[in-house]
């Protein structure tokens, strides 16, 4: 599993082949996403600077960008930031797994920890960037008692959108969680994965747009409702 994130392929031009699509007659600008696939601030991205190279032509060409990611390294681009709020052309989701850290330290031991990401959503909304927080992934039987709790503190640290998704495990992560979760959790590895199941039509993935990051059935219904529900009392449920 460390394949993920230890060997990165990267375009070094990405800046200026981004520039280049911007440039060509008839290109209408929709909001960028940025982190949909992997997340646009790995470590490596001290040094390459890429994510901020393609945040300097978003700027200066006035292209709309959401941006999601579960690193504080958002903050070093703050400048770019705060620029393009100012012409709302941005906004920020800051995921957050879980608020317990030792929980945090074994799901993902290389990222930053959840004290980090709330005060980096503190820091955004300081600065006047839209900020969010992201309660992803949610994970059946294991994280996911901790949806209200995430919800609100990501409310008191100045977030003012958010948004969910629930696991789903397409690919090569199926067996890679499978591990995980029969080392770390032996003794609900079982309930784990069937309560994924229950949610995903019997499988443990479901690629279709309308039910990926929100699955279908029963549980899965009782966590929209529930998310629904912290939205509203905390006054994150606008657009």
């Amino acid at each position: 599993g460390l394949d993920f994130e230890t060997k990165l392929i990267f375009k070094p031009d990405v800046a200026e082949l981004l520039e280049r699509e911007l440039r060509k007659p008839g290109y209408v600008a929709r909001t960028m996403a940025l982190g949909s696939n992997t997340d646009p601030y790995q470590p490596v991205e001290r040094t390459l600077k890429l994510t901020r190279s393609v945040l300097q032509v978003l700027d200066r060409y006035n292209h709309p960008v959401g941006i999601v990611t579960k690193s504080a390294g958002v903050l070093r681009d703050l400048d770019i930031l705060t620029s393009m709020a100012g012409r709302r052309l941005v906004r920020v989701y800051v995921s957050v797994t879980t608020l317990d850290a030792g929980l945090a330290r074994c799901m993902e031991p290389r990222a930053a920890t959840p004290e980090r990401r709330l005060h980096a959503i503190a820091e955004l909304t300081r600065a006047g960037v839209p900020a969010g927080v992201m309660v992803a992934p949610m994970i059946p039987g294991l994280n996911d008692a901790e949806m209200e709790k995430i919800v609100e503190a990501g409310a008191r640290s100045g977030a003012r959108h958010a948004g969910y998704v629930l696991l789903r495990l397409p690919h090569e992560l199926r067996q890679i969680f499978e591990d995980w979760l029969a080392t770390h959790f032996p003794d609900r590895a079982k309930h784990v994965l069937s309560l994924i199941r229950e949610t995903r039509a019997g499988s443990l993935s479901d690629a279709r747009f309308h039910h990926r990051f929100s699955g279908q059935g029963v549980y899965a219904d009782l966590l929209l409702r529930r998310f629904a529900r912290a939205t509203r009392q905390w006054g994150l449920d606008e657009a």
